[in-house]
């Protein structure tokens, strides 16, 4: 079967708890899943999938230890500026999502190369959510609506639905598949407006560990889904 999300998510669960049942250090279980990724992205480019949005890192997890947050961002700091650079080769347009606040300037400075880099590039998008949250992103995104009906751009009543989406983060098509790797099964915050109709799959296996295998099992159960989109069609969506 063909029928391939045009968007998919994938929330990168179990990295720490990877390490934890092999007696490393949780750091370990980042940098596995880090390589992991690298290895998943090839797999992924090589089918029909548009867009990809991952999820690296919320607004949440710098309640972790000071420790394990520092060694993360070093950790992105070299990953976006090394591990990803085969994008720019595949022509493959790299953007972020999330605060820059409190980011450390190298990860940031490394984050808008990365973009410049690949702005020109497409068809394909990898959008890659750091220190980002759902609701924040919808709060930004009320602030700068209203920002814009204080200066005259808007009047209230022709606020809709494309008013919010022109003010995400980024400019992306709906989410149709979410993966979330470890077993949970919580959306944890992740792209809130952009999956309000996505499929959800939560498989027990955690994200180092999340091979090219089980990544086309996962689009298996995607493409035996009957999506409704609150309808009552019976018919399997192309």
């Amino acid at each position: 079967m063909e029928q391939y999300p045009k968007h998919i998510g994938i929330i990168m669960d179990g990295n720490g708890r990877w390490a934890t049942e092999r007696n490393l250090p949780r750091m370990e279980g980042h940098k596995a899943g880090a390589k992991n990724l690298k290895r998943l992205l090839k797999h992924i480019l090589k089918k029909d999938i548009p867009c990809v949005s991952i999820f690296a890192f919320s607004t949440e997890n710098f309640r972790r230890s000071q420790e394990e947050v520092q060694a993360l961002m070093t950790l992105f700091m070299n990953y976006f500026d090394k591990e990803l650079s085969f994008l720019i080769k595949q022509n493959v347009r790299v953007c972020f999502s999330g605060r820059a606040k409190p980011l450390p300037e190298g990860v940031l400075k490394n984050m808008r190369k990365l973009e410049e880099m690949t702005k020109n590039n497409g068809p394909k998008t990898l959008n890659i959510c750091i220190n980002y949250g759902g609701q924040d992103e919808l709060v930004d995104a009320v602030k700068a609506i209203s920002e814009e009906v204080q200066a005259g751009q808007y009047a209230i009543e022709e606020i809709d639905r494309n008013t919010i989406e022109e003010h995400l983060y980024q400019k992306l098509p709906p989410l149709d598949f979410v993966i979330r790797t470890s077993g949970e099964q919580r959306i944890s915050n992740f792209m809130l407006w952009q999956s309000a109709y996505a499929e959800y799959y939560f498989p027990k296996v955690y994200f180092p560990d999340f091979d090219e295998e089980a990544f086309d099992e996962s689009l298996m159960v995607y493409q035996n889904r009957n999506r409704r989109y609150g309808g009552d069609n019976e018919k399997k969506n192309s």
